[in-house]
Parts: C-alpha cells; sequence; structure tokens
C-alpha cells in the first residue's frame, strides 16, 4: 500500500492520466541490472563467455550496463565472487555516467555506500589518479570497502567521515564530485517494502534539510572549473527541483549542464519546485528570504517507472565556473619500493615484468603489518577514519610476505607467473570458493585461481594439493 499523502501529491504532480500510468507500474515487475567491470578485460569477451549463463539486454544510458532476466542468477556465479560485473539497479546507473570521471583526476563520491557509483567511477578512471569514496554510517562503510575490493579497484582512498569533515581535511581539492544524498527513496517503493514504511512528508522535509547541507559541503571541496552530480532515488520535488534551485539560488558561480537525455527520460520542472517544495534555505544570507527558481531546471533529469525500464531517480549535473587552481597541498610521507625487502622477494619468484615494474614505480603505506599500495599524490591522512588507503597488497610477516585477496582481484593472468585455471561449468571453482583444497598441476608456491581467465583469489601448491587461500569470511554457502 502506498501512503495517501504520497499518492495525491503524485497525482497533483502528473495529472490524473499519468498518474494512473504511473500506479500501474507497481504492478509490474521491476527490472534488474548488472554492470560490467571493464577492469577485468574487454566486455565483448565477458558477453561470449556470459551468453549461456545469462540474458543480457543493453541498458541505453549506460554504456557497460546490461538488463539481466528474470530466471538469471549473477549473484551466484563465480563471476560475481570475481568482480566481473555488479549487480545495480538499471537507473541507479545514469548519474556516474554523466559524471563523466577522467583519469589522472581527482575525484570524491561523498556518499558512496553500497559501492555502485563509485565502482562504475572507477572503471572510468582506469586505475589513474586518485578516488576518494566515502560513507558516514561505519556499517556501510566496510560494504564500501568490501565492493571496492572485489571490483579489483585500485586508485580508491575509502574513508568514514561526515562531509564537514572531509571539507575541513580536503578544503578545494577535487576536480569531480559525486552527491548520490541520502533521500525519502520514493523511487524504490516498487523495490524496497521497507521505503514505504519509514516515508512521511516529515521525513521528506528532514531529507531535504539534510541535502542543502551536503551540497554545501561538496560545494566548498569542488574546485573551479570542476563538474558535480547531485542525485536521489525519490520522486519529492523538495528534494530534487527545490534542492537544484536552493543551491543555485546561493551559489552565482555554479549552474546546470545540458546534457543528453535518452529516451523515457524527462527534464526537471521549473512549476514543481514552485508549487511543492521548500523555498528557503538555512544557507541563504537570509534564511527566510523565498529563493527564486534556478535557470534552466529543465536541464536536471527525471527517470519514471512508467516510462523507462527502471525505478525512480533524478539527476543534475552541475560546473563550477572558473580554472582550476594551483594550489599546494599536503601530501601523505610515503615509502618507496626499495624500502619493501620482502615484497620484492615475492614480486621476483610470482611476479611478471609489467607488475614489477608498477611496482618499482610506487608509493607505499604500512598500517602494522599490512602494505599498501597508494595512489600518486595521496593526501595526508592524519585526521581521517580511513578504511582502505589504496591497494592492499598483503601482510608482511617475518622474512617473507602474504599477498592479499585485493591484490588478487587486480591481476590479470598475464601478470603472474603461475595460474591454474578454473571453467565456471565445473563444481571445482565453487569447491574453491567455499574454502577447499583441491587437486592441481604445476610448478609450486603461489597460484593465481582464475575462473574462465579472471582472477579469483590465490592458491598455494604443494605437491599435487592446492591449499585454498580464498578468505574465510567471503566463502560461499550457496552451491
Amino acid at each position: 500500500m502506498l501512503p495517501l499523502a504520497f499518492c495525491e501529491r503524485m497525482r497533483r504532480m502528473l495529472g490524473q492520466a499519468e498518474y494512473e500510468a504511473f500506479l500501474k507500474s507497481y504492478d509490474e515487475n521491476k527490472y534488474q541490472g548488472l554492470r560490467f567491470n571493464i577492469g577485468k578485460g574487454k566486455q565483448e569477451d565477458f558477453l561470449a563467455l556470459a551468453e549461456d549463463a545469462f540474458s543480457l539486454e543493453k541498458i541505453p544510458w549506460a554504456e557497460h550496463g546490461f538488463y539481466y532476466g528474470a530466471e538469471a542468477a549473477p549473484g551466484k556465479h563465480a563471476y560475481h565472487e570475481a568482480g566481473v560485473y555488479y549487480i545495480q539497479e538499471p537507473s541507479a546507473m545514469a548519474p556516474a555516467a554523466y559524471l563523466q570521471a577522467r583519469p589522472g583526476e581527482r575525484v570524491l563520491d561523498l556518499c558512496a555506500a553500497p559501492g555502485g557509483k563509485t565502482t562504475q567511477i572507477a572503471a572510468q578512471m582506469r586505475g589513474e589518479g586518485l578516488l576518494v569514496t566515502n560513507e558516514i554510517h561505519p556499517a556501510r562503510a566496510r560494504i564500501l570497502s568490501e565492493n571496492v575490493e572485489r571490483m579489483g579497484v585500485r586508485n580508491a582512498l575509502v574513508t568514514n567521515a561526515a562531509p564537514a569533515d572531509l571539507r575541513r581535511h580536503f578544503g578545494m581539492f577535487f576536480h569531480r564530485i559525486m552527491v548520490d544524498a541520502p533521500c525519502s527513496g520514493e523511487g524504490m517503493f516498487r523495490k524496497q517494502e521497507m521505503a514505504v514504511d519509514e516515508w512521511s512528508l516529515e521525513n521528506v522535509r528532514t531529507c531535504a534539510a539534510r541535502q542543502d547541507e551536503i551540497l554545501e559541503e561538496a560545494y566548498a571541496m569542488l574546485l573551479p572549473g570542476g563538474r558535480m552530480v547531485y542525485s536521489t532515488c525519490t520522486f519529492a520535488p523538495d528534494e530534487n527541483e527545490g534542492s537544484i534551485s536552493r543551491f543555485l539560488a546561493i551559489h552565482s558561480d555554479m549552474h546546470l549542464v545540458e546534457v543528453p537525455k535518452y529516451e523515457g527520460m524527462s527534464p526537471g520542472r521549473a512549476d514543481w519546485y514552485e508549487d511543492f517544495a521548500i523555498r528557503e534555505s538555512a544557507f541563504a544570507p537570509d534564511p527566510e528570504e523565498v529563493l527564486p527558481v534556478a535557470e534552466h531546471l529543465e536541464r536536471s533529469i527525471r527517470l519514471w517507472p512508467h516510462l523507462l525500464h527502471g525505478e525512480g531517480h533524478f539527476v543534475a549535473v552541475m560546473e563550477k565556473d572558473g580554472a582550476c587552481p594551483l594550489i599546494d597541498y599536503k601530501w601523505e610521507k610515503t615509502a618507496t619500493y626499495k624500502e619493501q625487502k620482502e615484497l620484492q622477494k615475492f614480486a621476483k619468484d610470482c611476479l611478471a615484468k609489467d607488475w614489477m615494474e608498477t611496482l618499482a614505480q610506487g608509493q607505499y603505506l604500512t598500517f602494522g603489518e599490512q602494505l599498501y599500495l597508494v595512489p600518486k599524490d595521496m593526501p595526508a591522512l592524519k585526521g581521517l577514519k580511513v578504511l582502505r588507503p589504496g591497494l592492499h597488497l598483503g601482510t608482511l610477516k617475518k622474512n617473507r610476505f602474504e599477498p592479499s585477496h585485493a591484490w588478487a582481484l587486480t591481476l590479470y593472468k598475464e601478470d603472474v607467473r603461475h595460474v591454474t585455471d578454473l571453467s565456471s561449468k565445473d563444481e571445482t571453482v565453487y569447491a574453491y570458493l567455499r574454502g577447499e583444497t583441491f587437486t592441481a598441476d604445476g610448478e609450486p608456491g603461489w597460484h593465481l585461481i582464475t575462473v574462465d581467465g579472471y582472477a579469483l583469489g590465490w592458491g598455494k601448491l604443494t605437491g599435487t594439493t592446492m591449499k585454498n587461500h580464498y578468505p574465510k569470511g567471503l566463502r560461499i554457502t550457496y552451491k
């Protein structure tokens, strides 16, 4: 049952005819999607391999996104554990697509858990530059960190901080910022019954006030010439056209950008701001001032479940006037490869030439026994709660090095000396994912275990027994 106050507002917004079509969409099956991880290889190779397992159909607004059939179970396939794809609601793939992050940039995903948009941004960056991905809630931040690991992201700094704390730490630092703001969740009513139970008009207003605050903090961290994408999964004008209008009324150096709209997407509505949204902001010079309608609200985007194959979303793409200034930032003091004797020995025994060259040029941090390869020009971390400061390479034991699962998931079979490839159609791969040993041939020592060529984790061959190094906390129970 949809809340009556919600239904009445939607009827007034859409008009009776479209409102009936909107309501009818709640009786239809939701669409499910996955996004191929280009960090794992070529998309055409994945499509050829996945042809028998899934029924895939292209999502128009996401370059690597696909709908999959109701009969498919991609979450229970070995490819999922290998980070070959991320299961993501189709409409939720639109915001990061419009961010258009580039290799070498400094990018912030401010409200990032569980990690769909973060990993989509990471794919755009292709491992180059710095991706700061943040979540304020500790439990959700841990899930974010796990998904960053599973998808083989090498250049991410995962933090657990309030937006205000990040702003105080970084200042004006980022070329691009994703603000997928916490919202009332109206667009997820068809997908999540809990969102219906938690909805109220009061909560909509509470979310709108929180969004104003988050946008203010994001604005302070965005460099001149930078791009910010604001998104929600709600229909409420308070949180969509309202949030954008209130923000742009205060910041004259920000403007909405015209971006392509795909079939089924509709423009934002200025009249919905005037008729249905709060028009005051605590951040305005006069908090009681009625703020004007922002210019070009029609450049924002609404995604509707009755007009396209996805849930409800709102997206606004904004840019800050000016050019990127030269600012002297404080960088983290890091170690060099020459100081990592245990890592050097492991690399010599187990890695191919290209990865050894990457390590030789890298910068390193240690947290206790844990060794990380950090992105170039890592900012100073003191005062930040950091869950993952780059790529976790492994554990420094006495006179030896034990490689991490995170590192395995970034590798290609060409990167290592010893590979044991398992077939996704063979029970052995699922035995490995359950933590079992198995029989194998090859040279003794560390082996990269792969499924159809995609890295899954580590094993260590002794004789003909492959000892299992798949992490206990990740082991599966479904097969």
